[in-house]
């Protein structure tokens, strides 16, 4: 599980980022990201930027068994876990598979994911 502060929970939050985000695509994976001004912080010395926070879609598109769409869902979010240091804040990130991703494996996830986050500058270092 991603931790609490790291998630995209409400419909509306989802709606933004398809409304607003932009996307780009691989062989398994879909992904939009919609980037987030900073927030009016009282405190001078604390952060204005919230962290990152990510929802992972599988729709039944992908797999009629909830039993296989749990276990992608948990494959990405393992993955995730493993990026999620060197990710900027103050993103929001929808990450959708598609039907080719039963077939695939954590180390395809966690590349595919990688080569998701560079192309669309989502990593510590681009602008």
């Amino acid at each position: 599980m991603l931790p609490k502060h790291h998630r995209l929970r409400r419909s509306r939050d989802f709606s933004q980022v398809y409304r607003q985000g932009r996307k780009a695509a691989s062989a398994h994976l879909l992904m939009r990201v919609c980037s987030l001004p900073p927030t009016a912080n009282a405190n001078p010395g604390v952060s204005s930027y919230p962290a990152p926070r990510i929802g992972i879609v599988v729709s039944l598109k992908v797999h009629k068994r909830a039993v296989v769409r749990n276990r992608l869902k948990r494959q990405v979010r393992a993955a995730l876990r493993t990026l999620l240091p060197r990710l900027r804040p103050a993103q929001w990130i929808v990450i959708s598979l598609k039907p080719e991703a039963t077939e695939c494996e954590y180390g395809e996830f966690l590349r595919e994911l990688e080569q998701l986050f560079t192309k669309l500058e989502v990593f510590h270092g681009h602008s």
